[in-house]
């Protein structure tokens, strides 16, 4: 698998324009892992967005603020690490923002659900 990636990057390096070989050769760049696992990670982002519509009777608390915590946890990594991943950084901000609304919204509804019984 190793042999067919080195290949097929060799190939890819011809191709690559001038003026984009500074991203290309970056450190955290498209020939490295510390690029596509943030690309992939977008997923949760879209997945989390998309959860802004379900009810939120439906949401896991416990699920959502793992989640939350793990968008905080590798934001700051992403900032420490070398070279500084700017990707892995802005996906997992917004992996923890779209978390911490839902587990925002999963207590609320929680706590409204409480007075309900209360009353």
């Amino acid at each position: 698998m190793a042999l067919i990636y080195r290949n097929a990057i060799a190939v890819a390096d011809k191709l690559v324009p001038q003026k984009l070989q500074p991203l290309w050769q970056h450190p955290a760049g498209p020939k490295t892992i510390f690029f596509w696992a943030p690309a992939f990670k977008w997923g949760l982002v879209i997945a989390g967005l998309a959860d802004l519509q379900r009810p939120a009777e439906a949401i896991s608390p416990s699920q959502t603020a793992a989640l939350a915590a793990t968008g905080v946890i590798w934001s700051r990594y992403s900032l420490v690490i070398i070279p500084k991943n700017y990707s892995l950084f802005s996906v997992n901000v917004f992996v923890a923002v779209t978390q911490i609304y839902q587990l925002y919204r999963a207590i609320n509804y929680q706590r409204s659900q409480k007075k309900v019984i209360a009353a």
